[in-house]
């Protein structure tokens, strides 16, 4: 039965996952939501644009090295009561960083933040996989979660938009609580606590690896934006991720109770979904920031009107990704779909390396964006779907845990990687030329362009990577028997 419901067939599943919505969009909108409200809060808090970036990644270093720890405390303990803790954590986290006046106060909100993002946003997947269990009904579920997960970061920029222009940078941190509230408020309501009759032991040395481990990599990406792949610090940072990481699976093959048992991960459907969902979130990377660069520094766009133009990306991911759960998969399997999916993002990649100083949006952006919204679509929610499925549900959390931090993961590599390539391509083009304002204005045009020829390999390899790696056929979507649980 469910992990979490004491009479599944009674219970209202489809108010369940407009709960658990709730609870990732919260997560998914602040991925991108402060990135539009981070100069105004620079003016208002009077911090440097160096300091700027720590707004960004204090949340994803907290977010990214503690989700495998979140998602094994949400299997152990349950998932109700790890859900709530997180939202009401988030929430409160919210309205310290929205009433910050200093500095320091902010980022500190902002690693309680993703502290607490790493609870919740497994314990919200894992729910979701332990409530649809019957293929129909998760396919739609999975297919509107995925869509969630996918098109939250561009919601995010309409939102942040709206917040900032029309209120103030704070209410990008305070929107958190109008989620968050009704969001705990259901899951006291709607939800049962199941936990093991039997506590594991806490998996102690392969829990700290993991956690210095996944620091140390979003930390290395982190830095080689601002500081350059060849600085030490992101060479020291990167080298110590790959030796953590390394023990951690060491670690993990020997050990009785491990926090990451490698059934999960060796799995070629779930392995393939986790890759699918780092390379895809490292592409999409290249839309959201230099598009947004793009609209806003080139065609002139307002933040609003940014926003707004990316509605119908999401309105495209969303029908896309319903479709590709609830009918495609369940017949087709991921394999056809996941690669497919990647072709068709790195194809709209290309169309956005078109782009020049004086295109439009009806012509040349909006048919990318709608091209884009059906590749993520096929490559989100399916592989989200597979990630978790198949899996006991006593382990259902630490495998959300592993989707949320291959997405997590994704980001970082995305953003160090396409950014410095669109830096370099942009000092490169002005090598030689005149500093005018129309020179500079096409060299920050090639260096978006650049970014949006490297996501277009990165989709296409992963495209060659899944469909070596993914498993012919339909495979098994609900869960394995249940160990004993106890309320």
């Amino acid at each position: 039965m469910p992990a979490e419901l004491a009479k599944p067939n009674q219970s209202p599943r489809w108010l369940i996952l407009g709960v658990l919505s709730l609870a990732q969009l919260m997560v998914v909108l602040d991925a991108t939501i402060v990135n539009i409200a981070l100069p105004s809060a620079q003016q208002a808090l009077h911090f440097s644009v160096s300091d700027r970036q720590w707004v960004i990644t204090a949340y994803a270093l907290a977010f990214g090295s503690l989700l495998l720890l979140g998602g094994r405390i949400s299997d152990v303990f349950g998932r109700k009561w790890t859900l709530i803790v997180g939202l009401s954590g988030f929430a409160i986290a919210s309205a310290v960083g929205g009433a910050a006046t200093s500095f320091l106060m902010l980022i500190a909100a902002r690693g309680l933040q993703g502290a607490f993002a790493a609870l919740l946003a497994p314990a919200a997947l894992s729910l979701l996989t332990t409530t649809f269990t019957e293929p129909g009904e998760r396919g739609k579920a999975f297919g509107i979660y995925g869509a969630i997960a996918g098109g939250g970061g561009a919601a995010g920029l309409l939102l942040g938009g709206v917040l900032t222009q029309y209120l103030s940078w704070r209410w990008s941190l305070y929107v958190n609580l109008v989620l968050a509230v009704p969001a705990a408020l259901g899951a006291l309501a709607l939800l049962h606590n199941q936990a093991l009759a039997v506590k594991p032991k806490f998996d102690v040395p392969g829990t700290l690896a993991a956690i210095g481990g996944l620091f140390s990599l979003v930390y290395g990406f982190s830095v080689a934006e601002t500081h350059g792949w060849s600085s030490g610090l992101t060479i020291g940072f990167l080298a110590a991720a790959a030796a953590l990481l390394a023990t951690f699976a060491a670690i993990e093959r020997r050990v009785e109770h491990p926090l990451l048992p490698l059934r999960i991960v060796l799995d070629r459907d779930r392995g393939g979904s986790y890759l699918a969902l780092v390379l895809s979130n490292a592409g999409m990377f290249s839309v959201f920031l230099f598009l947004t660069f793009y609209l806003q520094r080139t065609l002139g766009f307002s933040p609003v009107k940014t926003g707004l133009a990316f509605l119908p990306l999401i309105g495209v991911l969303v029908v896309t990704a319903i479709l590709a759960t609830s009918i495609l998969l369940p017949k087709l399997g991921p394999r056809p779909l996941v690669p497919l999916g990647m072709l068709v993002a790195g194809a709209a990649m290309l169309l956005l390396t078109r782009l020049g100083t004086n295109s439009s949006y009806l012509s040349d952006v909006l048919p990318a964006l709608l091209v884009t919204g059906v590749g993520v679509g096929l490559v989100s929610a399916p592989a989200t779907n597979t990630g978790t499925a198949g899996t006991a549900a006593s382990d259902a959390g630490i495998a959300s845990a592993m989707v949320n931090t291959s997405q997590q993961i994704g980001g970082s590599i995305g953003t160090a990687l396409l950014n410095t390539l669109a830096a370099s391509a942009t000092t490169g083009y002005l090598v030689a030329r005149p500093h005018t304002a129309s020179v500079a204005a096409h060299a920050a045009v090639h260096g978006y362009t650049t970014a949006f020829w490297w996501a277009a390999g990165i989709f296409f390899a992963g495209a060659i990577l899944t469909a070596l790696v993914l498993k012919p056929g339909v495979q098994q979507i609900g869960l394995n028997p249940e160990p004993a649980l106890t309320h």
